[in-house]
Parts: C-alpha cells; sequence; structure tokens
C-alpha cells in the first residue's frame, strides 16, 4: 500500500473504456488521444489506423491463444515500463475475454470457478493499467437485450460476462455507449438511460464522439 499525507494525492490520468457495434467507429477513436500509443490488437482489425506515425501495434495471433494471457502480460507490463508510450489502447476486450475464458474454461469442476478466475484476471489487468498512471483506452462490443427504443432501461450492454467487466472498469473514469444516430457519431454516458455508463471526469451525459477526451463541453441536445 501507498500512503499521502493530507493534500498530497497525485494526479492520476485517465482510463476511457467505449462499447458499441462493429463499424460505429471505437478503433477510430484513438487518433483522439495526443502522444505515442501502443495498440493492442484482439480482433485483427487495424486498418483504420493504418499509417498512424505515433501508434505501435501489437497484433495478437491464433497460436498466441493457448497462453494468452502470460503474452498480454508479458506485453502490456514492457509497454507501460517503457517512457516510449503515453497511451495505451486495448481494442475488442470482448475477444480477449473469449480467448482467456476458453483457457479457463473446464480447470475446475466448479463453472462459477472458472468465471470467478475469468473476473480476477480482468481485475488484475484493471489494476495493473490504472496503477501504471497512463491513459488508458480499451473497447468491446455490444449485446442488444432488446426493446423498442435507445432508451430502455437495460437494453444495451459491452459483450462481456458482467461481473468480469465490472471487475475491469471499476478501474476506469468513463465508460460509454457509442452508435450512430442521424449520420452523428454519439456517446452516451448517462447511467439513467439503464445502459453500462458512468462519467467520472465531467457532467457530461451524451456526447459526440469527436469530443470523447475533450471535457466540460455543452451536451447533446
Amino acid at each position: 500500500m501507498k500512503f499521502y499525507p493530507k493534500g498530497t494525492v497525485p494526479e492520476q490520468a485517465n482510463m476511457y473504456f467505449v462499447y458499441g457495434d462493429g463499424g460505429t467507429g471505437k478503433t477510430s477513436l484513438t487518433k483522439q488521444f495526443r502522444g505515442n500509443k501502443m495498440l493492442f490488437s484482439f480482433d485483427l482489425s487495424t486498418n483504420v489506423i493504418r499509417g498512424d506515425k505515433d501508434t505501435s501495434v501489437v497484433q495478437i495471433e491464433s497460436g498466441d491463444a493457448p497462453s494468452i494471457q502470460a503474452v498480454v502480460s508479458k506485453w502490456i507490463t514492457k509497454a507501460l515500463r517503457s517512457t516510449e508510450y503515453d497511451v495505451i489502447i486495448l481494442d475488442n476486450v470482448t475477444a480477449l475475454q473469449n480467448l482467456v475464458l476458453e483457457n479457463i474454461d473446464g480447470a475446475s469442476k466448479d463453472g462459477r470457478q472458472n468465471y470467478q478466475k475469468l473476473q480476477l484476471w480482468f481485475r488484475q489487468l484493471g489494476t495493473v493499467l490504472k496503477e501504471s498512471n497512463k491513459t488508458i483506452y480499451a473497447t468491446a462490443h455490444q449485446i442488444d437485450n432488446g426493446g423498442d427504443g435507445l432508451g430502455d432501461s437495460g437494453r444495451f450492454a459491452a459483450d462481456m460476462n458482467e461481473k468480469t467487466f465490472n471487475a475491469f472498469t471499476s478501474m476506469f473514469d468513463v465508460v460509454g455507449r457509442i452508435y450512430i444516430k442521424d449520420g452523428i457519431h454519439l456517446i452516451d454516458l448517462d447511467p439513467e438511460n439503464g445502459n453500462h455508463a458512468k462519467n467520472r471526469l465531467d457532467d457530461r451525459k451524451l456526447i459526440e464522439a469527436s469530443d470523447l477526451i475533450q471535457q466540460k463541453l455543452k451536451e447533446v441536445i
């Protein structure tokens, strides 16, 4: 543990988590972040950042699957310790979760213990990312639980085991759902809509995606 006397708690870098359907612009949001970036691609979708001179890429291959936890931990530790990178990006945590679960599943006769191990691994990952004091951006796919409209309570969620999602994103400052309406890319940050969302950085509840890392701007009306 670390102890900080009154008034000496250091400022921490921000962590962002955005989920949504494919093609809504999750990976493109990486372009907003300033500084050198290390992007971990878990679904091989890197075309959108091809040619970006400030972004290095670690692309997971099929051969990495049997030891995905060790591979990811090794590379993330390397990136976090490096002074070269200001921003760490985990692109498609849904795919990462599925790979990790495949390795854990069956390790115990009690399926609940397998999911507990999954949750613990992601909580530890989130903690390591938070302690690095680097800016973190993570993405995931979404699931649609059904309903008649955009604001239906609990309709949309990240495509992750719910307890694993909670364990991982508890460290994040911003969690939002990206979607397209009338040709505009929007991010819902309002937990009162019933979807997974939060914003600890300011009071914005609905923003244009292009304003993700700009704080204290006018909300979308």
